[in-house]
């Protein structure tokens, strides 16, 4: 049995990427990633933790797990793992052959404008859907996450991996070790991102008339 270390999820799962989406059909999920099969309904677009969600394995099939592993000594799950310190951290080092590709169409963060919380949904310029590095616990799953690329740092100090096409068959081949894949865990090119932030509603004005 996997032991969790409840220093990792402190360190590990502080105030990085909840929420994505996932808005694409079956059938264009499935030509992306060169699927074997075509999946079955995504289970929703919005995904947050403890989520179902599709997520691609090794094998290159399709599989529908819950988003963060569940921890005995704690309310909240671990649904994201530093790239920096997979290695030395207790809680990710059985699972580093055990990787996946987490479909994406976009993903959603934060950001802090004095008191208020701006969302921004960070996507590809292009459109096209992403794949988020990943690794497998049993039916969960975690996103592993990165510094930002420069353009949307000043959204958030963190960012999910998102693998290059070039990166991503070599991510989920059971046959190549981490040793040789974790090269990949980096910044997107921020020429490719895109961010658009919400526009806070207007202020509520006073009544004018008597």
């Amino acid at each position: 049995m996997i032991q969790v270390s409840r220093c990792a999820f402190i360190v590990d799962n502080e105030t990085m990427c909840t929420n994505y989406e996932n808005d694409a059909a079956p059938t264009a999920v499935a030509d992306r990633f060169g699927l074997k099969d075509i999946p079955g309904a995504i289970p929703k677009a919005n995904l947050r933790p403890t989520d179902p969600a599709l997520v691609i394995v090794q094998g290159n099939t399709a599989s529908v797990l819950k988003w963060g592993f569940a921890a005995s000594w704690s309310n909240q799950p671990i649904v994201n793992a530093r790239a920096e310190t997979l290695k030395t951290k207790p809680t990710f080092i059985p699972l580093l052959e055990n990787r996946c590709l987490v479909p994406a169409s976009a993903y959603f963060e934060w950001r802090h404008d004095g008191k208020k919380r701006l969302k921004n949904r960070i996507s590809l310029a292009n459109g096209e859907l992403m794949g988020f590095a990943g690794l497998l616990w049993g039916d969960r799953f975690t996103i592993i996450t990165c510094p930002p690329a420069p353009s949307i740092s000043q959204i958030h100090n963190r960012m999910p991996v998102i693998l290059g096409r070039e990166a991503e068959a070599a991510w989920i081949n059971p046959d190549i070790r981490f040793n040789e894949v974790e090269k990949f865990l980096l910044p997107y090119a921020e020429s490719k991102l895109q961010s658009v932030e919400e526009v806070p509603p207007p202020a509520r004005q006073p009544d004018l008339f008597c």
